[in-house]
């Protein structure tokens, strides 16, 4: 019997928050990447990334619609909400760093671990999600339990698996009293006419069916469904498999192998990317200095964006039409901060930090968004 297991409303509202921060967590590192990508140079780079964006703010929109599903209240401006880079996720029995830096190798490689399928080695029990880690000083420790930091699931996968467990459990309770834990407000759910990505249908949660199809779906987009490439009836090629054409050079196509592309060729240029300082902080930018005060105005932004994802998750969805539009905007400040250099660091340039909240960045995530009643 897992003593871990999701036992309590409460408790599987967290794990689902958890989610919400996971998601997120990959988009600072992604979109950094994308827009260190020099004019003109890594077009088909470039186009993956900016589909694999939009595509985990579909899966952060479908987490926070499981979470209004059940009660919840989805809130991006809770402190913490945004990860402290380099931030870390669990591979078998290591962790490996999920952090801010320019397009190249490296952050192909982290990439392809971030998005890679479940594979346990022979050496892990098969069933034990859980494997206990030290937790790392000050790190933020994605895809860990909420009340073990030192508890962490094997792969994201496993994390999913294990909120869907929960989320079978405590319906099952419930339904044996007369009730169900899908009790939330249906208003908040947004759907396909709020957000189009292109690659899967944002549908409404209301029940235990319609929740575990959602968690499919994220799950299938990431890694793909069984031992294919793509998601679910073979609609769009999962993101392991975008990224793992940058890195062989060659695209897929219908009736490939995993591993195995047979496509057109594709050209990567691995120093096409500006020098970008890696995991930055304000406090490393020379006070006084433009960069500096260009740092802290991205960070005020990036906070107000996550502001407006708060306000359209709590009964606004409207709302969302004008976050995907607000998260390319980014573009031009995150471009001013990574093509200038950092002061009194010869050959690096700056990058965004995204520190939201606290004196290096005011936001509205350093105060209290209503999240509605």
């Amino acid at each position: 019997m897992d003593n871990n297991r999701i036992k309590t409303l409460p408790e599987l509202k967290e794990f689902l928050y958890r989610a919400m921060q996971l998601e997120h967590a990959t988009i600072p590192p992604y979109l950094t990447a994308l827009y260190s990508i020099r004019p003109g140079i890594n077009q088909d780079a470039a186009q993956i990334l900016r589909v694999i964006v939009v595509e985990e703010m579909l899966h952060l929109t479908i987490a926070a619609n499981i979470l209004n599903a059940i009660g919840g209240k989805p809130d991006l401006t809770r402190a913490g909400f945004v990860a402290n880079y380099p931030a870390y996720l669990p591979d078998g029995e290591t962790d490996f760093e999920v952090g801010i830096q320019a397009f190249g190798r490296q952050a192909l490689e982290t990439f392809l671990k971030i998005e890679r399928p479940a594979e346990r080695p022979d050496n892990l029990q098969a069933g034990n999600a859980l494997i206990r880690r030290k937790a790392v000083p000050n790190g933020t420790m994605l895809g860990a339990h909420p009340s073990n930091e030192n508890l962490h699931f094997y792969s994201i996968g496993e994390f999913y698996s294990y909120i869907a467990e929960g989320i079978k459990d405590l319906e099952e309770q419930a339904r044996q009293s007369g009730k169900t834990i899908f009790t939330g407000d249906r208003s908040r759910q947004i759907t396909s006419e709020y957000y189009y990505s292109g690659g899967g249908e944002l549908f409404p949660v209301y029940d235990l069916e319609t929740a575990l199809d959602a968690i499919e779906l994220v799950t299938e987009q990431g890694e793909g469904e069984g031992d294919t490439i793509y998601d679910d009836d073979d609609h769009e090629l999962a993101h392991f498999f975008r990224f793992q054409e940058l890195f062989k050079g060659r695209y897929y196509q219908k009736g490939d192998k995993p591993g195995h592309p047979t496509g057109p060729e594709l050209t990567v240029d691995w120093d096409g990317a500006y020098p970008i300082a890696t995991n930055l902080k304000v406090a490393q930018i020379e006070a006084g200095s433009q960069l500096r005060d260009a740092a802290i105005a991205f960070n005020r932004r990036y906070g107000e964006f996550l502001g407006l994802l708060t306000r359209a998750y709590n009964g606004k969805p409207n709302l969302l039409l004008e976050a995907v539009p607000m998260m390319f905007e980014f573009r031009n400040m995150i471009v001013e901060l990574i093509r200038n250099p950092l002061p009194g660091r010869p050959g690096v340039n700056g990058s965004p930090t995204y520190e939201i909240g606290g004196d290096s960045a005011p936001s509205p995530v350093g105060q209290k968004v209503e999240v509605g009643a």
